[in-house]
């Protein structure tokens, strides 16, 4: 269960860094109160609770840190503001001891490392700086060369985006084209040592109840074994507790001192499952989720399904925007339920990430309603066949912005019309990905020829299945199968 809660502006926050037992934080969006964007501040993060102004040490207002993360040294603080600005800030009080601008736009958080501050900007310069208390000096500031990337142009210096990476004398660092080594070029390499951490044993009642391992994605067949595993209150483990009592919540097999068997038998009614193992100690309860993918091929006409229901084993289908089984035209398929949010755009997948070399078919009608239609689209091996509607071509490509690799064709599509998808991936003998797209009306034959057929020489080699939407007014699938390439 949560420790604490402490919200004080809309949005996400960069990472925080803990002083003794005050966290410092900060983030650049709108806060809760007033009009200024921006703030950094220190509170008290051993409450309980939804923490208020009480827990608060200092706040500074108006500090823009929504991306580079701070770090500390001693008593004072260092962070880049979305701005370029670096700050040095008493951990103390807040006050702000000094400030040296490197750049316009930061992104990248900064690392300290002997008695340096090392980071890159967005402005594609990278720094080596030296703190003092009140001041900033400049050991080194190297510009970048162009890069590559966008418009010919508009050719900029390789923008910074991640912090660097110290380690054996060297310190990396990315940018947008290149990974670079400042250092030596021959390091002096020392045999790992292992760390041995010193556990504070846990004191006291057990309060919590732990499974162990907590999240699984198994087949029919496969054995695993669980362990419950007993905490105090303060979250510190106690023992494994051998006698505790199993069960299963909506998963077919048996369990026996918590090693799970799967049942070898696929249902015909859920070929799929997801559930719960769980485990019970006196008053303490504790599960596991589980979920069972059904072994190819598949058929999937969802008519095995209550309407309103989706395949349980399947990932993202139940979200905000989620998917359901309807009846439409007298038949069950599978609608993408019409929305006007951030989840009209949504990805679910349905097997194993490590599948490779298989077929994925699927029959798809797209709404349309005042002149605009939506995207549908079926997914294998991390490549995706998109029917984009407005749009009137068929596309298949594995990252959207990645136009290069992408390949596409024009296609009619009508609305509120069936046709059938078709997307295969074979791994070839030369280490490349061959990848081939059609679509059809579903009312007629399949058509011989494939209307997509490209090699892919940078290859996504393993990837589950899926189907993709991107529907203002929803979409519908069906008959859905996924078949091994023999």
């Amino acid at each position: 269960s949560p420790g604490w809660h402490w919200r004080r502006h809309h949005g996400a926050a960069a990472g925080f860094v803990a002083n003794g037992k005050y966290a410092i934080l900060s983030h650049g969006d709108e806060n809760l109160e007033g009009n200024e964007m921006g703030m950094l501040a220190a509170f008290d993060a051993t409450g309980k609770g939804k923490l208020g102004m009480d827990s608060i040490r200092w706040m500074v207002k108006g500090f823009l840190g929504g991306y580079s993360s701070p770090v500390m040294d001693g008593d004072r603080l260092y962070q880049v503001d979305n701005g370029g600005n670096l700050f040095a800030f008493d951990v103390q009080t807040g006050k702000q001891l000094w400030k040296q601008n490197l750049g316009v736009i930061q992104k990248a958080s900064s690392v300290f490392a002997d008695g340096k501050i090392y980071v890159g900007t967005e402005s594609g310069k990278f720094y080596i700086l030296r703190p003092h208390a009140d001041r900033c000096e400049i050991l080194s500031e190297v510009e970048l060369p162009l890069s590559n990337q966008g418009l010919m142009n508009q050719r900029t210096p390789e923008p910074i985006v991640a912090a660097a990476a110290v380690a054996r004398g060297r310190v990396y660092f990315v940018s947008s084209d290149t990974l670079y080594a400042i250092g030596p070029r021959q390091t002096k390499a020392e045999p790992w040592k292992p760390v041995t951490q010193t556990t504070e044993p846990g004191q006291g009642p057990a309060t919590f109840l732990q499974v162990s391992p907590t999240e699984m994605v198994l087949t029919p067949g496969d054995t695993v074994q669980l362990h419950a595993r007993l905490f105090d209150a303060a979250g510190r483990f106690l023992r494994e507790e051998k006698a505790a009592a199993w069960s299963l919540d909506k998963l077919s097999g048996t369990i026996q001192d918590g090693q799970f068997v799967v049942s070898p038998n696929v249902p015909p009614s859920s070929p799929g499952q997801a559930g719960l193992i769980k485990a019970t100690v006196g008053g303490l309860t504790g599960e596991a989720r589980a979920r069972i993918i059904p072994p190819l091929p598949w058929n999937e006409t969802f008519d095995a399904y209550p309407v309103g229901s989706v395949p349980p084993h399947w990932i993202s289908a139940t979200t905000v925007g989620k998917f359901q089984v309807v009846e439409l035209d007298g038949q069950k398929v599978l609608e993408k339920v019409p929305t006007d949010t951030l989840f009209k755009r949504m990805r679910v997948f349905m097997g194993l990430s490590d599948w490779s070399n298989y077929t994925v078919q699927a029959d798809i009608r797209i709404n349309q309603k005042r002149r605009q239609m939506g995207d549908a689209g079926i997914i294998a091996q991390r490549y995706t066949l998109f029917a984009f509607g407005n749009n009137q071509r068929l596309e298949m490509n594995s990252w959207q912005p990645e136009v290069a690799r992408a390949a596409s064709a024009p296609f009619a599509w009508k609305p509120d019309t069936w046709y059938s998808l078709k997307l295969r991936v074979e791994n070839t003998a030369d280490g490349k990905t061959r990848v081939r797209g059609k679509a059809w009306p579903a009312a007629d034959p399949e058509p011989p020829d494939w209307l997509i057929d490209r090699t892919d020489p940078i290859p996504n080699l393993q990837g589950s299945p899926g189907i993709f939407a991107d529907a203002q007014f929803g979409v519908y699938f069906d008959n859905l199968k996924v078949t091994p390439i023999q």
